[in-house]
């Protein structure tokens, strides 16, 4: 139903895209579209930690005693699957780059620090593992050919199946390098969804030929903040939106109706977080809501270098709300379904600022390769999954540097996460999730020390990297994974709900065709639908999508890989 206004209920990227579609093809003026939000990045975050506002950060940390970077996540780009990023971020410039489009600044950057990683993983005593031959015997082939080879229309048949359940009788599969390598590139878990497993490799069924470098993977000139969202933020402020801050939106008021099944939403109850003050904001026949109903990194929490990030059992603020709409209506998904299973879906993170290149320089000497093209796996040789399997006990980015527009020349800047945070440290005997900023790191180094035997091995220059830190921020995130939690497709939303007159859905918890949640390709394409649904644009409009998987020399090329190139270990 066409509209001829619109409030956004978050301002993370599916949003920030909505608005650009209904200005650019919908010709709607920016006055037209008000954001109520937290924050203005959603997910896609990053930042000196001066400028956080996280409340369980700065309730224990003075302003003044924060310092060094965080990001709570990452993000890899694919050029050839993300074809809806890369037309959104056309649209709009570059918040660094003069006389660049965003995605003009991209593409430049990325074109001049290729990714191709010689390290993608790594194993006590054996050092850098060829990941090219990916460790898959028959039984495993039979099995992921039939998950690649089953058609659209029998997805419903992985309903409710996670991934461990259907290699429940295959467990080998999961000590390949193929599951290691495809585990932490995706970050798929074991309890995750197979149906979701299945989308991946029908997207991503290229990676079969390249994973092992990561060549696919294409990277933003900084972090994900300043290289996607600043841009959007800039753009969208210039236009005229209304980008309203520091409001938690708690409730709905919806139109009394005889018919039983229409959604139409007629207000909105939230908070001044600022304030504490309580507000209503009317929606009339004309206004169009868009909700992003869930997100990744709601009631996460922050440590610092002597403090673990505590745990927040908060239920999360966009899921709270998409809760509320689902006990009024049948057809709006079951949020339950990845929000009240954090066993599936927890991880913790780390960004670790020192004052000089020596960790740097160290992993550099260990890996052979230079900042910026490597995603390193450590796989341990101890038995530590329930199933009594070898698994990778953690995973470090090393980015180009600089990573942020702030940092100095002679900083360095490194991302890293424990996939399973209930697991515990081989070099310090706690649970991921229990330890501090420095832990983490004395971790990293024991991890690194495994594939570093003999003299000059970097325990030697412990003590000068513990000296050159300046902060390292654990992040637990009780969400991380949860987009990826077993699930049936009636549990996520479409991105318009049958019946409904004027509510949308967007992001990463919404049911769309053959898209992969995770992934900024994904968000943007529920933003561009909702953005052309109420702007009365036809769907023929939409940015066309690529099916890899209907491509026959993509999959020979794949079969080719899996079936010939492999030797058994």
């Amino acid at each position: 139903m066409k509209k001829s206004k619109v409030i956004m209920i978050g301002a993370g990227l599916a949003n920030m895209a909505a608005a650009v579609y209904l200005i650019q093809e919908g010709r709607w003026n920016g006055e037209q579209i008000t954001f109520y939000s937290l924050d203005d990045h959603g997910s896609n975050d990053g930042a000196p930690t001066e400028t956080v506002t996280d409340e369980y950060w700065n309730k224990n940390h003075p302003l003044e005693n924060q310092k060094g970077y965080v990001a709570r996540g990452g993000r890899m780009l694919n050029y050839r699957t993300y074809v809806d990023l890369m037309d959104l971020l056309d649209r709009i410039p570059s918040a660094t780059e003069p006389h660049m489009t965003a995605a003009e600044d991209t593409r430049d950057f990325d074109a001049k620090h290729r990714t191709f990683d010689k390290a993608r993983l790594l194993e006590g005593g054996k050092g850098i593992i060829d990941g090219g031959h990916l460790g898959l015997n028959n039984k495993d082939r039979v099995l992921l050919t039939k998950l690649i080879a089953m058609p659209d229309s029998e997805e419903e048949k992985l309903d409710n199946v996670s991934i461990s359940e259907y290699f429940k009788d295959d467990p080998h599969f999961f000590e390949t390098n193929f599951w290691f390598m495809w585990e932490t590139t995706f970050a798929f878990r074991l309890q995750s969804s197979a149906q979701e497993l299945r989308r991946y490799m029908h997207q991503m069924i290229y990676e079969f030929t390249q994973i092992e470098h990561l060549v696919g993977v294409n990277r933003t000139r900084y972090n994900q903040y300043e290289s996607i969202m600043l841009p959007l933020v800039n753009y969208l402020k210039d236009q005229g939106c209304h980008i309203v801050l520091n409001r938690l939106v708690t409730d709905w008021e919806f139109k009394e109706t005889t018919m039983q099944d229409e959604i139409t939403v007629t207000g909105l109850k939230m908070t001044n977080t600022e304030t504490n003050e309580e507000e209503f904001v009317p929606v009339d026949d004309d206004t169009a809501v868009i909700f992003t109903n869930g997100s990744i990194t709601d009631s996460a929490t922050l440590g610092d270098f002597e403090t673990p990030a505590p745990e927040n059992m908060d239920y999360g603020a966009a899921s709270s709300l998409w809760k509320k709409a689902s006990e009024r209506f049948y057809n709006v998904g079951n949020p339950d379904k990845f929000f009240a299973d954090r066993n599936a879906s927890e991880w913790v993170s780390f960004t670790l600022t020192t004052r000089d290149h020596i960790l740097l320089n160290e992993i550099t000497r260990i890996t052979t390769q230079i900042p910026g093209n490597a995603l390193n796996s450590f796989v341990s040789t101890s038995p530590i999954t329930p199933l009594g399997q070898k698994d990778v006990n953690m995973s470090i980015v090393v980015h180009h540097q600089p990573h942020f527009t702030t940092q100095k020349p002679n900083e360095t800047v490194i991302w890293g996460y424990f996939l399973y945070p209930r697991r515990r440290g081989e070099f310090v005997d706690k649970q991921y999730i229990k330890m501090n900023g420095k832990e983490m790191l004395q971790e990293l180094i024991g991890q690194l020390s495994k594939v570093d035997p003999g003299p000059g091995n970097i325990r030697d220059k412990e003590a000068e990297i513990m000296a050159s830190v300046i902060n390292n921020v654990p992040v637990y995130m009780p969400y991380a994974s949860a987009l990826f939690n077993n699930r049936a497709k009636t549990d996520r939303p479409k991105v318009i709900p049958q019946h409904s007159t004027n509510l949308a859905f967007t992001g990463e918890f919404v049911e769309q065709p053959y898209q992969m949640v995770f992934t900024e390709q994904s968000a943007v394409r529920s933003g561009e639908i909702a953005a052309f649904h109420f702007a009365g644009i036809p769907m023929s409009r939409l940015v066309p999508n690529p099916r890899y998987d209907k491509d026959l020399k993509t999959l020979a090329r794949a079969a080719k890989k899996m079936f010939l190139y492999d030797i058994h270990f």
